[in-house]
């Protein structure tokens, strides 16, 4: 171990001081545990090290080695762990582990050359040495790592304080070690005996660096960087611990009889230890969780001062020097010129240093109070308002603002509790958040966002949105009223969920409204019914009185609606004059039960629905078609509203104005229907569709009057569809899919019906057979685009059939079609020289309106009249009525469906004109159909007869004649 005469040399090996040190006790985070078992393995060789120093080693040999070698061994453990740290990371705290590592390194070398002076050679090292070179090298480059990882000041009055804070407490220090030690050193240098100077040289030098990097220690302690904290505060106090040894070895007492070896020793070797652990062990450790408030890149660096240890600095420093003086007074002797000056120093340094601070105070007083003014104008200033909550609740600051969105002073709710003034449903939603975000980390969640409704100073609630910060324990919270706003969202939401004629919920709420239903609490109550509702005969109201009537209607009948279901039942509005209710059930398991109760509520709407209506002073009538549907388990919603839908429309199918329950084969019957389409589909495109003529035969003379076209198909199977059976699955899928693809066939089946009879009848006409050919189409089907006027005249241009040989049967059965654009559309044809019959005369309600309308050239009696015509007195009554209407309007008569000589007979005698049916002929392919024309007649029952009444030729053909206009003579309406 090296010495220096009376005061020895100081021992350097490692980095930290007392509070950094403390940062090592720090428990570590879990999973940290290859950290704690380096932490106690330095530990235990420290300690391990201790004991053998204060055992003396056994031996003084053993002493000497490891007082010696031992020290050098740690020494360059340190400068290798320190180098290889500094290679290894790539920041401006560099420089400073390089130098901590060429300390330790001067440290381990004097060590070395103490060494091989006292065990390899034997002999007392030479004084001055080597050794003493290599000690005095150590504290230098720790004084510059030190200052290289000090936070740098930024202003000059900063490197300024950092100067003085760095002499009061070095020129403290240097007062009290003067005052104990290094006077008597001084001395010794001034008697003059030889080597006094060197040594006496050597014995100041080491206590001054031990001064200096003391003062750096502290000085970095009070301004260490934030980067890598952990690693510095274990450097700084292996530093520390480092020149503690230092100063117990310069003190009187131990000085003059010290050895290698000794317990002394074991702190310089803790010391190189702990700095070669410090760059490694603390990458284990987790860094402190930064405080909340700005970050570390907008906190001020101009402060010289912050904190309560930097403040007290002064002060300790006047103290140390005081004790110095008071050391000298005590003892006795006179006091040293170097103590005074010292002193005097210390105290012009600690008054510059008041005297910045007092500056920097003032300075930052003033700074305060503009930026407490600028912000004071902002929150007087804001719109919003700002109210500060201490820790209990209670109202401590509240902006001017209040005045204007609360409608109450601000002094007024100052000292208010903040939980009296929110709306007690929203409480504890409020509570639950602020709790919530007060535990929270500050890091992790600045702010949160609340609203809640607040009491007003006119007693009502406003919906109030609030900003919530921490603040000392309490909240701040910047508020805005956004009454207006929540008002605006409930009404744009209100409208998306509601009919805007009626107010009922629309498809989309009530949808949402059965899914909630069905995957509930009730998600088992199975008694749970849906009813769809369409009114009938609403169509004629739009068409006769008008669409505000019918909106006025639509109105009364959603009130009556709404009235008739129960509480928790839902009423809403699908479109149109459709409307749906949800019928929530009781949890009856009785099947039979809940149908009676639901039905019994579907027939109570159905009579309410049904009641008159009285609109625009006029007393209206619609009926109500009810479509029941439960959910049965495993139902899903949109099935469950299917199920109602078929029932509805069973119900308007079965006759209208009833309830209907759905049943399964509802569905079935769907399935069937749309199979089938899709088989009327495939088979247009693979030509399994065959035309027929049925001839219309006139019934005083057996001539053929015209032939009517109609279809049969023949499947790929082999089955033959009658047209009765294909046309009702066109017309089915017609009317379910009117802009679909079922649509699109069923079009592209009646024009190819048409194409295919004019194209025949023109073949016909060519041949010399002059006899019209009857089409029939419905109505919808004649108003259809796919149907333009002009492509009949082309297709009749096209094939050079005269205008007066294609006759249209019409048949109107549906009320939905619009009669003025019906009897436009005729008008126009009939134009053209198309015959216009009405089929299906003496069924439905349309007859008496499309005679008075239509420009109808023949009516076509329905088969329903023929069949009973010469059994049922009643029948022949009705019938005889007809044809008189017929005859007396100028118009032919024919009847469909004549299958017996007694109703060719009956029809014939009531002034029928034409008869279709077996009795005279089946329908005909082409080739029986031309050998019939060149026969020309075919026998009539009871032999030829004149007609009974007036009005028409007996018999031949039903070409239309025309006037000088092609006008057809309507009779006046």
């Amino acid at each position: 171990m090296p010495r220096l005469g009376c005061t020895g040399t100081g021992r350097r090996g490692g980095p930290v001081s007392a509070p950094g040190a403390a940062l090592l006790n720090r428990p570590t985070v879990p999973g940290s545990g290859r950290g704690l078992g380096t932490q106690l393995l330095l530990a235990v060789i420290s300690g391990g090290y201790a004991v053998g120093a204060a055992l003396n080693w056994g031996s003084e040999e053993v002493a000497e080695i490891m007082g010696d070698f031992g020290l050098s061994a740690a020494g360059l453990l340190a400068a290798v762990s320190c180098y290889s740290y500094a290679r290894a990371i790539d920041r401006r705290e560099r420089p400073a582990w390089l130098l901590f590592a060429f300390s330790s390194l001067m440290g381990a070398c004097g060590n070395a050359v103490w060494g091989w002076y006292e065990v390899v050679l034997g002999q007392d090292v030479p004084k001055p040495s080597l050794a003493d070179f290599a000690f005095l090298c150590f504290a230098p480059p720790a004084i510059v790592g030190l200052l290289v990882l000090a936070k740098r000041p930024v202003t000059r009055a900063g490197w300024v304080c950092l100067g003085l804070d760095s002499w009061l407490i070095g020129g403290s220090l240097l007062t009290l070690s003067w005052s104990l030690a290094l006077a008597h050193a001084a001395q010794t240098a001034q008697s003059g005996a030889p080597g006094s100077v060197p040594r006496a040289a050597l014995s100041l030098a080491y206590p001054l660096l031990d001064i200096a990097l003391v003062s750096m220690v502290l000085v970095l302690h009070f301004r260490r960087s934030e980067t890598n904290r952990s690693a510095v505060n274990t450097a700084i106090a292996a530093l520390a611990l480092t020149v503690l040894s230092d100063a117990l070895f310069t003190s009187p007492l131990l000085s003059a009889g010290y050895q290698s070896g000794q317990l002394l020793d074991a702190g310089w070797f803790a010391g190189s230890l702990l700095l070669a652990y410090a760059p490694w062990g603390a990458r284990r450790m987790h860094p402190p969780p930064e405080p909340p408030g700005p970050s570390r890149a907008e906190r001020p660096h101009s402060r010289p001062i912050s904190g309560s240890l930097p403040a007290l600095t002064p002060y300790l420093a006047a103290a140390v020097c005081t004790l110095g003086i008071l050391y000298n007074v005590v003892d006795g002797r006179k006091v040293d010129r170097m103590v005074v000056f010292t002193g005097c120093t210390v105290v012009l340094a600690l008054v510059i240093r008041q005297g910045i601070m007092l500056l920097d105070n003032i300075a930052l007083t003033q700074e305060l109070a503009q930026k407490e003014n600028h912000f004071r104008s902002l929150v007087q200033g804001s719109s919003d308002v700002i109210m500060i909550a201490a820790p209990t609740g209670t109202l401590r600051y509240v902006s001017p603002a209040a005045a204007g969105v609360y409608g109450r002073e601000a002094e007024e709710l100052i000292g208010t509790e903040l939980a009296t003034l929110i709306h007690p449903d929203d409480l504890g939603r409020v509570v639950h958040e602020v709790r919530r975000f007060l535990a929270a980390p500050p890091a992790d969640e600045p702010t949160t966002r609340i609203e809640c409704r607040f009491a007003s100073g006119d007693g009502e609630w406003l919906n109030v949105e609030s900003t919530v910060n921490r603040h000392q324990g309490g909240l701040i919270l910047n508020s805005r009223d956004v009454t207006e706003r929540v008002r605006l969202q409930a009404q744009l939401q209100h409208s998306a969920e509601h009919d805007p004629l009626t107010d009922l919920p629309n498809r989309a709420l009530f949808t949402r409204r059965v899914r909630q239903a069905l995957s509930g609490r009730r998600s088992g109550d199975h008694s749970t019914a849906v009813l769809f509702i369409d009114l009938d005969g609403f169509k004629a109201v739009n068409d006769t009185i008008g669409h505000q009537a019918g909106d006025e209607l639509l109105v009364e009948a959603a009130r009556r609606l709404q009235d008739s279901v129960r509480a928790g039942d839902t009423a809403a509005r699908l479109g149109g004059d459709e409307f749906a209710a949800l019928i929530i059930g009781d949890g009856s398991r009785d099947r039979g039960a809940r149908e009676y109760q639901v039905h019994e509520i579907a027939e109570r709407l159905r009579t309410t629905l049904s009641q008159p209506y009285r609109i625009s002073g006029s007393e209206v009538r619609v009926a109500a078609s009810i479509g029941v549907a439960f959910a049965d388990p495993g139902i899903t919603p949109s099935d469950l509203m299917r199920n109602a839908d078929l029932a509805m429309y069973r119900a308007k199918a079965g006759g209208k104005d009833r309830v209907e329950l759905y049943a399964p084969q509802m569905q079935a019957e769907v399935v069937r229907r749309a199979e089938l389409a899709g088989r009327l589909r495939t088979a247009l495109h693979d030509g399994e569709f065959a035309l027929l003529h049925q001839p219309v035969v006139s019934l005083a003379t057996g001539e053929i009057a015209a032939v009517a076209a109609t279809a049969r198909w023949r499947s790929a199977q082999g089955i033959l569809f009658t047209p009765a059976e294909f046309l009702r699955v066109a017309e089915y899928s017609e009317g379910a899919a009117t802009a679909g693809p079922d649509a699109s066939r069923t079009a592209e089946l009646g024009r190819w019906l048409l194409e295919e009879a004019v194209e025949e009848a023109a073949d016909r006409h060519r041949a010399g057979h002059d006899v019209p050919v009857a089409v029939r189409m419905t109505a919808q089907r004649l108003l259809d685009r796919a149907v333009p006027l002009a492509s009949v005249e082309a297709l009749l241009t096209r094939h050079g059939l005269p205008s007066g040989a294609l006759v249209l049967e019409l048949a109107v059965s549906d009320p939905r079609v619009p009669f003025d654009d019906l009897e436009r559309r005729l008008t126009a044809l009939h134009r053209l020289g198309v015959g216009i019959a009405l089929d299906g005369f003496g069924s439905g309600y349309a007859a008496i309106s499309a005679l008075r309308r239509l420009p109808v050239d023949m009516l076509k009696l329905d088969r329903g009249l023929v069949e009973g015509v010469a059994e049922s007195a009643r029948l022949h009554k009705i019938t005889a009525g007809l044809l008189r209407i017929a005859n007396d309007l100028g118009m032919r008569s024919v009847a469909d469906g004549v299958d017996l000589p007694e109703q060719v007979m009956a029809l014939r005698a009531m002034g029928c004109t034409h008869g279709q049916g077996t009795a005279f002929s089946g329908p005909l392919d082409e080739y029986r159909l031309r050998r019939a024309l060149v026969r020309g007649t075919f026998p009539v029952p009871g032999g030829a007869a004149q007609p009974a009444l007036a009005g028409g030729s007996p018999g031949g053909s039903m070409v239309i004649r025309r006037g000088s206009h092609n006008e057809t003579p309507v009779p006046p309406t």
